[in-house]
């Protein structure tokens, strides 16, 4: 099965291109805009993201299909309210896995590529992870509700080039009620900052009501700043992708007890023995 998101790779590409161009002629002093290298590394992230993801989408095949196979009834793709039931379905699925790769470490490994970026534009969307498969067990409930393996399949491709379009900041706010439904380049500029008001805020795919259901919402305000808390400074592709497996590797070696252990994993980042963070 070839994902459906890379039809629109040379689209992402070639949208790169139009962005990077456009700050040669308008230029923007309050934004970052692009450096070579910093988008090289994402381009190259993206690729090996693609790469990786053949056997994992092997194995959630399988698995969607075997879960399907056991759910008590089968949605019937012709019906409209199989594909509505499966839009609020697979971004609510997509919600929890994005709040839960903030929120335990041994997730945040994976998702921490993504964020690892001091810039942000287009390029920054194709900064993926290498290891996809911690993202298996969260859209597992859609198969068992009877939805097809290849229907949630195209939504979560659907979802991913929603998504693209939200790392740019060259556009602004959005008319209001766009703003107050959908996820959005402004809001989403909030969820990539690294300013403390700004942690672990706006989790929404395409949507926004998650969060503002599940009190995680935050409107842009101050200038953000990209990047990480604490920045890896590098762009080679294999520190970027696996450097936080190997910082929480170093914890759980040096921890006095298996609790310490099980916190540096399961905890938050920046998880640490005594504080709360």
């Amino acid at each position: 099965m070839i994902p459906a998101v890379l039809y629109a790779a040379p689209v992402f590409v070639l949208l790169v291109a139009v962005e990077a161009l456009s700050y040669r002629f308008r230029p923007d002093d309050t934004e970052r805009g692009y450096e070579l290298r910093d988008t090289v590394t994402s381009m190259s992230m993206g690729l090996g993201s693609q790469i990786a993801g053949v056997p994992f989408k092997a194995c959630a095949v399988l698995a969607y299909a075997a879960l399907y196979t056991a759910a008590p009834w089968q949605l019937d793709p012709s019906w409209v309210w199989t594909w509505v039931l499966l839009f609020f379905a697979d971004d609510l699925a997509y919600y929890a896995f994005h709040r839960a790769h903030h929120r335990v470490r041994v997730l945040w490994a994976s998702h921490v590529v993504h964020h690892s970026s001091v810039r942000y534009n287009f390029s920054t969307a194709l900064r993926q992870t290498w290891t996809p498969a911690t993202s298996l067990p969260f859209w597992m409930p859609l198969a068992l509700l009877g939805i097809p393996p290849w229907m949630i399949f195209l939504q979560q491709s659907v979802s991913l080039v929603y998504q693209f379009f939200l790392h740019t900041e060259r556009v602004g706010r959005l008319w209001r009620p766009v703003e107050a439904v959908f996820n959005t380049p402004s809001h989403h500029r909030v969820h990539h900052a690294s300013n403390t008001v700004y942690l672990d805020r706006n989790f929404g795919g395409i949507l926004i009501v998650w969060d503002r259901a599940f009190g995680t919402f935050r409107a842009e305000g101050d200038r953000a700043v990209y990047g990480l808390t604490k920045n890896i400074a590098t762009c080679n592709p294999l520190t970027v992708a696996f450097h936080e497996y190997r910082a929480a590797w170093r914890d759980v070696r040096t921890a006095r007890s298996w609790r310490d252990q099980a916190g540096f994993l399961f905890g938050p980042p920046g998880w640490a023995p005594g504080n709360k963070p």
